[in-house]
Protein backbone atom coordinates (compact mmCIF):
# COMPACT_ATOMS: atom_id res chain seq x y z
CA UNK A 1 0.00 0.00 0.00
CA UNK A 2 1.53 3.34 -0.87
CA UNK A 3 1.77 5.69 1.98
CA UNK A 4 0.32 8.79 1.95
CA UNK A 5 2.03 11.92 3.40
CA UNK A 6 1.89 15.78 3.50
CA UNK A 7 5.52 16.31 1.94
CA UNK A 8 5.30 19.78 2.62
CA UNK A 9 5.32 19.40 6.44
CA UNK A 10 6.68 15.72 6.71
CA UNK A 11 9.99 16.31 5.08
CA UNK A 12 11.07 19.83 6.02
CA UNK A 13 14.54 17.84 7.31
CA UNK A 14 14.93 15.79 4.13
CA UNK A 15 11.97 13.14 2.79
CA UNK A 16 11.19 10.27 5.07
CA UNK A 17 10.03 7.94 2.31
CA UNK A 18 13.56 7.49 0.24
CA UNK A 19 13.37 5.82 -2.49
CA UNK A 20 9.57 5.51 -2.42
CA UNK A 21 8.69 9.37 -2.39
CA UNK A 22 5.93 9.90 -5.19
CA UNK A 23 7.87 13.54 -5.98
CA UNK A 24 11.62 11.39 -7.06
CA UNK A 25 11.09 12.47 -10.11
CA UNK A 26 11.25 16.24 -9.23
CA UNK A 27 13.71 15.84 -6.27
CA UNK A 28 16.04 14.68 -9.56
CA UNK A 29 15.11 17.25 -11.52
CA UNK A 30 16.05 19.76 -9.37
CA UNK A 31 19.07 18.20 -7.46
CA UNK A 32 20.18 18.51 -11.58
CA UNK A 33 19.08 22.36 -12.04
CA UNK A 34 21.16 22.94 -8.65
CA UNK A 35 24.81 21.34 -9.49
CA UNK A 36 24.00 22.71 -13.22
CA UNK A 37 23.13 26.11 -12.99
CA UNK A 38 25.15 29.27 -11.24
CA UNK A 39 24.24 31.14 -8.48
CA UNK A 40 23.65 34.58 -10.30
CA UNK A 41 21.43 32.65 -13.39
CA UNK A 42 19.33 31.78 -10.56
CA UNK A 43 19.23 35.00 -8.88
CA UNK A 44 18.53 35.79 -12.54
CA UNK A 45 15.29 33.90 -12.76
CA UNK A 46 13.81 34.79 -9.40
CA UNK A 47 14.30 38.40 -10.43
CA UNK A 48 12.52 38.10 -13.58
CA UNK A 49 10.01 36.04 -12.12
CA UNK A 50 9.04 38.52 -9.43
CA UNK A 51 9.07 41.68 -11.49
CA UNK A 52 6.49 39.39 -13.34
CA UNK A 53 4.22 38.79 -10.44
CA UNK A 54 4.51 42.48 -9.22
CA UNK A 55 3.49 43.92 -12.96
CA UNK A 56 0.90 41.35 -12.76
CA UNK A 57 -2.49 42.74 -12.82
CA UNK A 58 -4.63 41.61 -9.40
CA UNK A 59 -6.76 38.54 -9.30
CA UNK A 60 -10.03 38.69 -7.11
CA UNK A 61 -11.34 35.92 -5.69
CA UNK A 62 -15.01 36.18 -4.80
CA UNK A 63 -16.67 33.90 -2.45
CA UNK A 64 -19.60 31.87 -3.68
CA UNK A 65 -23.46 33.18 -3.54
CA UNK A 66 -24.95 30.75 -0.98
Amino acid sequence: MEQKINCAQACVNGCVLGDKCPNIEFREATAKFIQETPLDKMLELAQERLRKKITEPPKWVFPEDP
